[in-house]
């Protein structure tokens, strides 16, 4: 009975909000080789990354898979409705299943992006795990191709994912729902920051 009430209890909104905080408050970010960077510095530099390129006229593209997919969806509202940003998805069902059945789910993605993505466009990849090889195989694509990636993550620390961004923004939690609505908090700073000018 008290370990189930313990978990009740656990799933109170006051304690899920307190554990959002501390999901948040402890984000890591780090570089391609793995250095830690500050939090706050490296998200002024991720906005001085997509506010270039808006100035250059350049594309911002989101992937991501089921629920990671729909913060791609939503950031992509803010990054062009708010941020004045050109960017897309790359989940549109029937080019999907179109690269999915003709080249295989793993390099969906980047096979699009191959046809898309310009040298100096930017991707932000977007995995709970960081396992997902379509996500990884689409950083990879971007770098290839002279773009710039952005990675969201968490779960593990040293999940692949987070050896693919020249930004990757790290969630300190297995808990699908903070990773998922952390991820969705970051974006939304990110597209608040630029509206605002900063």
């Amino acid at each position: 009975m008290s370990a189930a009430l313990d978990q009740v209890q656990g799933m109170t909104l006051g304690a899920r909000g307190a554990e959002f905080l501390r999901v948040v408050a402890a984000t890591e970010v780090t570089d391609q080789a793995g250095r830690r960077s500050d939090t706050e510095a490296a998200m002024v530099a991720t906005v001085g990354l997509l506010k270039d390129l808006r100035s250059a006229g350049g594309r911002l593209y989101l992937v991501g898979n089921g629920g990671s997919a729909g913060v791609a969806s939503h950031a992509i509202t803010d990054f062009l409705n708010v941020a004045k940003l050109r960017a897309m998805t790359l989940h549109e069902p029937s080019l999907l299943t179109c690269m999915s059945n003709d080249f295989g789910y793993e390099v969906a993605f980047a096979r699009i992006l191959g046809t898309l993505a310009s040298p100096g466009d930017v991707l932000i990849a977007i995995s709970s795990s960081g396992q997902s090889a379509n996500i990884r195989n689409a950083a990879a694509e971007m770098r290839k191709l002279g773009g710039k990636t952005v990675t969201l993550s968490g779960f593990k620390r040293d999940n692949p994912l987070r050896s693919l961004g020249g930004v990757n923004i790290w969630l300190d939690s297995t808990d699908y729902g903070m990773v998922e609505i952390g991820h969705q908090f970051v974006l939304h700073n990110i597209a608040d920051r630029i509206r605002l000018g900063m």
